[in-house]
Protein backbone atom coordinates (compact mmCIF):
# COMPACT_ATOMS: atom_id res chain seq x y z
CA UNK A 1 0.00 0.00 0.00
CA UNK A 2 1.45 3.39 -0.95
CA UNK A 3 1.09 6.68 0.83
CA UNK A 4 1.48 10.25 -0.33
CA UNK A 5 4.81 11.96 0.49
CA UNK A 6 4.34 14.71 3.05
CA UNK A 7 1.59 12.84 4.89
CA UNK A 8 1.84 10.57 7.87
CA UNK A 9 1.25 6.92 6.90
CA UNK A 10 -1.54 4.99 8.57
CA UNK A 11 -0.72 2.39 11.20
CA UNK A 12 0.69 -0.76 9.62
CA UNK A 13 0.87 0.85 6.18
CA UNK A 14 4.63 0.40 5.96
CA UNK A 15 4.64 -3.29 6.91
CA UNK A 16 6.35 -2.70 10.24
CA UNK A 17 9.59 -1.27 8.82
CA UNK A 18 8.42 2.26 9.50
CA UNK A 19 5.78 2.77 12.13
CA UNK A 20 3.96 6.05 12.74
CA UNK A 21 5.00 7.85 15.89
CA UNK A 22 3.08 10.33 17.95
CA UNK A 23 5.04 12.87 15.97
CA UNK A 24 8.35 14.41 16.84
CA UNK A 25 9.59 15.08 13.30
CA UNK A 26 7.39 15.80 10.31
CA UNK A 27 8.66 16.29 6.80
CA UNK A 28 6.63 17.71 3.96
CA UNK A 29 6.90 19.82 0.87
CA UNK A 30 5.58 23.24 0.00
CA UNK A 31 5.47 24.94 -3.34
CA UNK A 32 5.99 28.67 -3.71
CA UNK A 33 6.73 30.56 -6.87
CA UNK A 34 7.18 27.38 -8.90
CA UNK A 35 9.93 26.06 -6.61
CA UNK A 36 9.26 23.11 -4.35
CA UNK A 37 10.94 23.30 -0.94
CA UNK A 38 11.11 20.74 1.85
CA UNK A 39 9.63 22.06 5.07
CA UNK A 40 10.54 20.15 8.20
CA UNK A 41 9.41 20.65 11.76
CA UNK A 42 11.10 18.87 14.62
CA UNK A 43 8.88 15.85 15.15
CA UNK A 44 9.53 12.36 13.63
CA UNK A 45 6.53 10.96 11.83
CA UNK A 46 8.00 7.46 11.77
CA UNK A 47 9.93 5.13 14.03
CA UNK A 48 12.68 3.16 12.30
CA UNK A 49 13.60 -0.42 13.09
CA UNK A 50 17.25 -1.48 13.37
CA UNK A 51 17.42 -2.78 9.79
CA UNK A 52 16.11 0.47 8.32
CA UNK A 53 18.66 2.41 10.38
CA UNK A 54 21.44 0.15 9.05
CA UNK A 55 20.25 0.77 5.48
CA UNK A 56 20.34 4.53 6.06
CA UNK A 57 23.85 4.31 7.51
CA UNK A 58 25.00 2.27 4.49
CA UNK A 59 23.65 4.96 2.15
CA UNK A 60 25.18 7.76 4.21
CA UNK A 61 28.57 6.13 3.71
CA UNK A 62 27.99 5.73 -0.05
CA UNK A 63 24.78 6.92 -1.68
CA UNK A 64 25.60 4.88 -4.79
CA UNK A 65 26.04 1.58 -2.94
CA UNK A 66 24.07 -1.17 -4.68
CA UNK A 67 20.99 -2.71 -3.10
CA UNK A 68 22.74 -6.10 -3.33
CA UNK A 69 25.74 -4.81 -1.32
CA UNK A 70 23.45 -3.18 1.26
CA UNK A 71 21.42 -6.39 1.48
CA UNK A 72 24.55 -8.41 2.18
CA UNK A 73 25.57 -5.96 4.94
CA UNK A 74 22.16 -5.91 6.65
CA UNK A 75 20.98 -9.47 5.98
CA UNK A 76 18.21 -8.81 3.45
CA UNK A 77 17.63 -9.63 -0.21
CA UNK A 78 18.25 -7.00 -2.86
CA UNK A 79 14.48 -6.73 -3.47
CA UNK A 80 13.75 -6.22 0.25
CA UNK A 81 16.36 -3.45 0.45
CA UNK A 82 14.92 -1.77 -2.66
CA UNK A 83 11.44 -1.87 -1.09
CA UNK A 84 12.64 -0.43 2.21
CA UNK A 85 14.63 2.35 0.52
CA UNK A 86 11.56 3.30 -1.52
CA UNK A 87 9.45 3.45 1.64
CA UNK A 88 12.08 5.56 3.43
CA UNK A 89 12.11 7.98 0.48
CA UNK A 90 8.31 8.16 0.28
CA UNK A 91 8.03 8.73 4.04
CA UNK A 92 10.44 11.68 3.78
CA UNK A 93 12.92 10.03 6.14
CA UNK A 94 15.79 10.53 3.68
CA UNK A 95 16.76 11.78 0.24
CA UNK A 96 19.43 10.43 -2.05
CA UNK A 97 21.11 13.34 -3.82
CA UNK A 98 24.42 14.33 -5.40
CA UNK A 99 26.27 16.74 -3.11
CA UNK A 100 28.33 19.11 -5.23
CA UNK A 101 31.13 21.56 -4.60
CA UNK A 102 29.62 24.97 -5.47
CA UNK A 103 33.03 26.49 -6.28
CA UNK A 104 33.70 23.97 -9.06
CA UNK A 105 30.27 24.72 -10.54
CA UNK A 106 30.88 28.47 -10.80
CA UNK A 107 29.27 29.59 -7.53
CA UNK A 108 32.06 31.63 -5.99
CA UNK A 109 30.15 33.10 -3.06
CA UNK A 110 28.42 31.26 -0.22
CA UNK A 111 27.06 32.82 2.93
CA UNK A 112 24.64 32.55 5.81
CA UNK A 113 22.25 35.45 6.29
CA UNK A 114 20.67 36.17 9.66
CA UNK A 115 17.22 37.72 9.33
CA UNK A 116 15.12 39.66 11.87
CA UNK A 117 11.38 39.78 11.28
CA UNK A 118 8.77 42.27 12.44
CA UNK A 119 5.94 39.83 11.84
CA UNK A 120 5.42 36.10 11.57
CA UNK A 121 8.80 34.36 10.91
CA UNK A 122 7.02 31.29 9.48
CA UNK A 123 5.45 33.40 6.73
CA UNK A 124 8.83 34.96 5.89
CA UNK A 125 10.46 31.49 5.92
CA UNK A 126 7.86 30.22 3.43
CA UNK A 127 8.48 33.19 1.11
CA UNK A 128 12.27 32.71 1.28
CA UNK A 129 12.02 28.95 0.68
CA UNK A 130 10.67 29.77 -2.78
CA UNK A 131 13.85 31.58 -3.85
CA UNK A 132 16.04 29.31 -5.97
CA UNK A 133 19.40 30.61 -4.68
CA UNK A 134 18.46 29.93 -1.05
CA UNK A 135 19.23 26.32 -0.19
CA UNK A 136 18.59 26.35 3.56
CA UNK A 137 15.96 28.16 5.62
CA UNK A 138 15.65 27.58 9.36
CA UNK A 139 13.69 29.32 12.12
CA UNK A 140 15.95 29.82 15.14
CA UNK A 141 16.13 31.13 18.69
CA UNK A 142 18.57 33.93 19.46
CA UNK A 143 19.24 37.36 18.04
CA UNK A 144 17.84 36.41 14.61
CA UNK A 145 14.48 34.90 13.72
CA UNK A 146 15.74 33.04 10.65
CA UNK A 147 18.98 31.83 9.11
CA UNK A 148 19.27 31.21 5.40
CA UNK A 149 22.13 29.83 3.35
CA UNK A 150 22.77 31.35 -0.07
CA UNK A 151 24.90 30.02 -2.92
CA UNK A 152 25.56 32.57 -5.66
CA UNK A 153 27.93 33.32 -8.52
CA UNK A 154 29.64 36.45 -7.18
CA UNK A 155 29.18 39.54 -5.01
CA UNK A 156 26.89 41.23 -7.57
CA UNK A 157 24.63 38.19 -7.49
CA UNK A 158 24.72 38.27 -3.66
CA UNK A 159 23.67 41.94 -3.67
CA UNK A 160 20.76 41.13 -5.97
CA UNK A 161 19.64 38.29 -3.66
CA UNK A 162 19.97 40.51 -0.57
CA UNK A 163 17.78 43.12 -2.26
CA UNK A 164 15.08 40.51 -2.87
CA UNK A 165 15.35 39.15 0.68
CA UNK A 166 15.03 42.64 2.17
CA UNK A 167 11.84 43.31 0.21
CA UNK A 168 10.02 40.29 1.67
CA UNK A 169 7.21 41.63 3.90
CA UNK A 170 8.11 41.64 7.65
CA UNK A 171 11.90 41.47 7.10
CA UNK A 172 13.29 44.28 9.25
CA UNK A 173 17.05 43.62 9.00
CA UNK A 174 19.67 41.21 7.70
CA UNK A 175 23.25 40.39 8.58
CA UNK A 176 25.44 38.51 6.12
CA UNK A 177 28.13 36.01 7.14
CA UNK A 178 30.33 35.31 4.11
CA UNK A 179 32.06 31.91 4.00
CA UNK A 180 35.83 32.33 3.62
CA UNK A 181 36.87 28.66 3.75
CA UNK A 182 34.91 25.46 4.28
CA UNK A 183 36.64 23.18 6.78
CA UNK A 184 34.00 20.48 7.24
CA UNK A 185 30.69 19.49 5.72
CA UNK A 186 29.23 16.08 6.38
CA UNK A 187 25.90 14.32 6.16
CA UNK A 188 26.96 11.13 7.94
CA UNK A 189 25.56 11.71 11.43
CA UNK A 190 24.10 8.21 11.43
CA UNK A 191 20.84 7.23 13.04
CA UNK A 192 19.71 7.23 16.64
Amino acid sequence: MAHTPGTTPAAGELDGQLAPDKGRRRVGTASTGGTQARIRTLAPAVVLDGTSMQIIEQLQQDGRRSYAAIGKAVGLSEAAVRQRVQRLLEAGVMQIVAVTDPLTLGFGRQCMIGIKCGGDPASVANDLAGMEEIDYVVMIAGSFDLLIEVVCEDDDHLLEILSRVRTVPSVTSTETFVYLKLRKQTYSWGTR
